[in-house]
């Protein structure tokens, strides 16, 4: 397989700059590109000239139309061509590879799905293989993959530990390479997800902004200045050390009333089957909830406070512009929202100005696509330090 992207690559910092804010804001006039770079007319043209020679922009008219060449109109507004390419995102879990094709956009156009039979990395590795040649037959202008991984990753390669697959070391970025002859990223999922609603999302455009996701464990991200925040801890137990009601429950995962043990669907079931004697999905709990259960209820109504109070944490501490909820878990909000917002207000100052709290629900598609998002921001723009 070849990418297809070497003549967009490599880019010198000011054209990727043009790129970048034309990918994400897209389309845009000169005049108004040139006042979100603080560049000169002149310097604009110089670097959006190789832009649109190699293909990467294109004039467009009004509507979005590609323009007609005028002599002498050089005012069309600049935009990306979202299909010239396509990117593979993967999402690995426990049990399942969750695949999608997105544009340069990151529009998903395609899925493709498979059972995880072993967690052997070699195997894991021709698995991921297999689905890129399989997607690849009706997507031929591949340009890149990006794989997310519940876990520690290392220079974007190398899946440092990994308890959902039991890895430590695991070199997946040159194991999956070697097999596809692609370019391939790999990340943290949190991250992942975190940079694609930074760049195409809910945080787009914004200095200060979190996303927390809810779900098999608990997933937070910080994306202060425009930039997410790497941190040394990523995803080892974020959460589980988190104390949001120190007389909480005490489960198998996470300390007394820690956000993990009040808050992740494993434990959410956990408590209801100690209290019940019987074993019910996350969504006939959130059901039974809603009929008035008194089990369950009280459960869901544990975990609406404590969704509450982290979010009111949150707030008071990064005060971001806006905190995205996301993840499997948060069906919570339907069934319990009155509950979180309730919380909310009593963790915050009575002054102080209403969170901009946007709920997603999100299925391991989108956690695909945040891989895929990696692979258009490190491998088509070369931007390694995102």
């Amino acid at each position: 397989m070849t990418t297809g992207a070497a003549s967009w690559l490599p880019l010198s910092p000011g054209e990727r700059s043009v790129a970048i804010e034309v990918l994400v804001h897209g389309p845009l006039s000169r005049t108004e590109l040139a006042r979100r770079l603080d560049l000169s007319p002149g310097s604009l043209t110089r670097l959006t000239k190789p832009l649109i020679e190699s293909g990467l922009l294109i004039e467009v008219s009004e509507a979005g139309a590609p323009a007609e060449a005028r002599q002498g109109r050089p005012s069309q507004p600049l935009d990306v061509v979202a299909e010239s390419r396509s990117f593979l995102g993967f999402k690995i879990t426990e049990d399942m590879v969750y695949g999608v094709v997105t544009t340069l956009r990151s529009d998903i156009v395609a899925r493709h799905d498979r059972p995880l039979a072993t967690h052997d990395p070699a195997e894991v590795a021709d698995l991921l293989a297999e689905m890129t040649a399989e997607l690849a037959r009706a997507h031929p202008r591949i340009a890149g993959v990006g794989i997310g991984v519940g876990g520690l990753v290392q220079d974007r390669a190398v899946v440092g530990e990994s308890p959902f697959l039991l890895w430590r070391d695991v070199p997946l970025a040159a194991l999956v390479e070697e097999r596809t002859g692609l370019p391939v990223v790999v990340e943290n999922d949190v991250a992942a997800l975190v940079e694609a609603e930074t760049w195409f999302g809910a945080g787009r455009g914004l200095d200060r902004f979190v996303v927390l996701t809810i779900g098999a464990g608990i997933g937070y991200g910080l994306v202060l200045g425009g930039k997410r925040v790497p941190y040394a801890e990523e995803d080892r137990g974020f959460g589980r050390h988190w104390i949001v009601n120190p007389n909480g429950p005490l489960t198998p995962d996470g300390e007394r009333g820690s956000a993990v043990s009040l808050l992740t669907i494993p434990n959410i079931r956990y408590q209801v089957r100690a209290a019940t004697g019987r074993d019910h999905s996350y969504e006939e709990i959130l059901a039974l909830a809603a009929a008035g259960e008194p089990m369950p209820a009280r459960v869901i109504d544990e975990a609406a406070r404590a969704l509450g109070t982290l979010v009111a944490q949150i707030a008071n501490f990064a005060m971001p512009q806006k905190i995205l909820l996301a993840g499997e878990g948060v069906g919570l909000m339907d069934v319990a929202g009155k509950a979180v917002e309730g919380s909310i207000r009593a963790q915050r100052h009575p002054l102080a100005a209403p969170i901009d709290l946007e709920t997603k629900v999100s299925d391991f598609h989108d956690w695909a696509r945040g891989a895929a998002v990696l692979a258009i921001q490190v491998l088509v723009l070369g931007a390694l330090e995102v």
